[in-house]
């Protein structure tokens, strides 16, 4: 028996996890909700025929216990994503399923050999910067005022500089949104109970991931998703702040790769890593690569709006990963090429980019900046 259990596993990264793996000849058994937002048509069609399919959430136990029976490997990848202030969702849905996971596991003496759970570059919040003078610097989220004054960049305490960002590895974590705390808290659910009960377990910090079968409903999936919409309905694409923030975009292959290497080797178990891109692009670069791929010319609007809650740049370092012998193979050009051939095979998509920006605004985390300074 050599049967895994994917939660959330009809959604972007499980069902490219559960290709995977069945081509690996493993037994694939998936628990997802289909939240309306995400599958707004139900089961996707994408999903694997040869996948065992069960609808419920991963916060019910007995949804849960039925599951993991008779499962060996567990990916935990169910997850509440989005930009809106509901901040309990996402400790309830996030962390508190990774704690009923290892307690039901527990409680049950279950033969679950490996736990992999889904975290995020969130954790690291800002990130790390340095300054010319004063070295690595680790800033707190930025201050509205200073948003509001058009000032994007992180500025040193010491002297003012403006720092420049520096890539990410996974010694300092310091999460500042509900996100970025639920992902953390899950993780080290995970890593601690794991190593006090010799249930091997493994973080994976993911990178903003890109690619087919990334919901175009749901207003969360990314750059790719709000710039193919309204370019392909012929509107320009919004970036937020000057556009030039800094992101590294992992294609989904090389995400289901990974997920795929940290089961497989005994070297990863106990520890988080990063699971980031090739190189990092601008905001700005996404936008210009979107309208050529869709074929249309038009320049990226910029309002100088800014979303609460928002890093100015975040790069991953995956050499940890790199070391046990993975490799991100596909460059952003694949990510925008590979995403708008998936969305034009989908038919109509409609755009709702400006209703997500106006539920954003309503919320008060879309924001207009004033007077730039």
């Amino acid at each position: 028996m050599n049967r895994v259990l994917v939660t959330g596993g009809a959604g972007f990264i499980g069902s490219h996890t559960c290709d995977l793996l069945l081509a690996n000849e493993f037994e694939v058994r998936v628990l997802d909700s289909l939240q309306p937002r995400v599958h707004p048509r139900g089961l996707p069609g994408y999903l694997h025929r040869e996948v065992e399919f069960h609808q419920g959430d991963v916060r019910d136990r007995r949804a849960l216990e039925r599951a993991l029976d008779g499962v060996r490997y567990v990916y935990h990848l169910a997850a509440y994503q989005d930009y809106m202030p509901d901040f309990h969702r996402f400790l309830d849905t996030n962390a508190t399923s990774a704690a009923l996971l290892y307690e039901i596991i527990v409680a049950r003496r279950l033969p679950v050999e490996k736990v992999i759970v889904a975290s995020s570059q969130s954790v690291y919040g800002e990130g790390k910067y340095e300054c010319p003078r004063h070295g690595a610097l680790y800033p707190g989220p930025r201050p509205i005022e200073q948003l509001e004054r058009s000032r994007w960049e992180h500025g040193c305490p010491i002297c003012g500089t403006d720092l420049q960002p520096a890539t990410l590895d996974e010694s300092v974590v310091k999460p500042h949104t509900a996100y970025g705390i639920s992902k953390y808290a899950a993780e080290q659910l995970a890593l601690q109970l794991g190593r006090r009960y010799g249930i091997p377990s493994v973080a994976l910090r993911y990178s903003i991931v890109q690619g087919p079968r990334n919901s175009p409903h749901n207003a969360y999936s990314g750059v790719c998703r709000t710039f193919t919409q309204r370019v392909l309905h012929g509107k320009p694409p919004v970036a937020y702040e000057d556009g030039l923030q800094l992101r590294d975009y992992v294609h989904i292959q090389d995400v289901a790769a990974a997920n795929l290497l940290v089961l497989l080797m005994k070297e990863a178990d106990g520890q988080a890593f990063n699971v980031g891109g090739q190189r990092a692009s601008t905001v700005l670069e996404v936008a210009a690569r979107v309208t050529a791929e869709c074929g249309r010319d038009l320049k990226p609007i910029l309002r100088g709006e800014f979303r609460v809650g928002d890093t100015r740049h975040t790069v991953s370092d995956s050499t940890r990963l790199r070391r046990l012998g993975w490799i991100p193979r596909h460059p952003v050009e694949d990510i925008v090429r590979d995403y708008v051939g998936w969305v034009r095979e989908q038919g109509d998509v409609p755009d709702t980019s400006d209703a997500a920006a106006r539920e954003m605004q309503l919320h008060g985390v879309l924001r207009p900046a004033g007077v730039t300074a």
